[in-house]
């Protein structure tokens, strides 16, 4: 979608938004899918609900865009803008034990920056790709962590009541890959609360996850990371696995041979050949295990 009526363009750079025409996702995504729309970067939060209000009384259509790490957007162009948050400097404020932090931070950098600084609590986080925003909206976690235990408030542009509001850590539910925000929530910037812990003890962990990462997941290859859900007391990975699907492929859309519940594209994939072997894995695992997989990754298709 293009944006060509004058009065939305020439507002834009009071708000605080650079508008870049005809941006390509599948650059802004790990999967490197996803077709051409406009993309309006935040660099002022205080801008949001304006830029939200003159979006909406012109008619047009917007999804807000995080890393782009957990995320299938569909081809071609798409029928609606993105809106972005621009990464701040700094974006990463400690006070004591707490760390103050833009939503538009890089999730890795953020751990690394507090473990410096002997804070430490995320190591399991470390290698996980996207920004604190998309960790928050999913609850990210890794070997026995969750980012949600850390959460003390947190800012956001609530879509439904159209204005910026804080909450406290305890007016959120986090859950297994679940949060009780709403889908058209943005989430702006997140304050944690972190244990202090040895900078060496800390880096010692995060070797550990980082060896375990390199030795089961296809790190260096277009993907999303895991693409369903683990249902309680299964593995999506290990059933889809028992199948024998490591390999599968639809174009160059391919079931990953080092974790079966890693999709890559292994070269030109389109969102069509990924959400077709999405759905051929889906249908043959609840075929033999009577299971119906739940979407890990988002999808963005027309």
């Amino acid at each position: 979608m293009r944006i060509d009526n004058p009065t939305v363009i020439s507002a834009l750079p009071e708000l605080g938004i650079e508008l870049r025409s005809g941006s390509a996702l599948s650059e802004l995504t790990s999967l490197g899918i996803g077709g051409t729309t406009d993309l309006l970067r935040i660099k002022k939060h205080e801008g949001i609900p304006d830029l939200l209000n003159l979006l909406d009384s012109n008619g047009i259509p917007h999804r807000f865009l995080g890393g782009g790490s957990n995320l299938l957007v569909g081809d071609g162009e798409l029928p609606w803008v993105v809106v972005q948050l621009a990464r701040p400097e700094p974006d990463v404020v400690l006070e004591g034990k707490f760390a103050r932090v833009d939503a538009a931070a890089d999730l890795g950098r953020m751990v690394t920056y507090c473990a410096k600084n002997d804070l430490g609590g995320m190591e399991g986080l470390i290698g996980v790709p996207g920004t604190v925003g998309g960790a928050l909206r999913m609850n990210a976690g890794a070997y026995g962590m969750q980012i949600g235990s850390y959460v003390r408030e947190v800012k956001l542009y609530r879509a439904a009541a159209r204005k910026i509001e804080i909450l406290r850590g305890d007016q959120i539910s986090f859950e297994y890959r679940h949060t009780s925000f709403a889908a058209d929530d943005m989430m702006l910037a997140v304050t944690l609360e972190l244990p202090s812990k040895p900078f060496k003890e800390i880096l010692q962990g995060i070797r550990i996850c980082n060896e375990k990462r390199r030795s089961s997941q296809p790190l260096g290859q277009k993907s999303a990371g895991c693409i369903f859900k683990n249902p309680p007391g299964a593995s999506a990975g290990r059933m889809i696995d028992e199948l024998g699907l490591k390999g599968s492929n639809v174009g160059d859309a391919r079931v990953s041979d080092r974790h079966a519940n890693f999709f890559v594209n292994a070269g030109t994939a389109s969102a069509k050949d990924m959400l077709t072997l999405v759905g051929q894995v889906r249908e043959k695992v609840r075929a033999s295990f009577g299971i119906e997989l739940e979407n890990e990754v988002v999808f963005w298709t027309v």
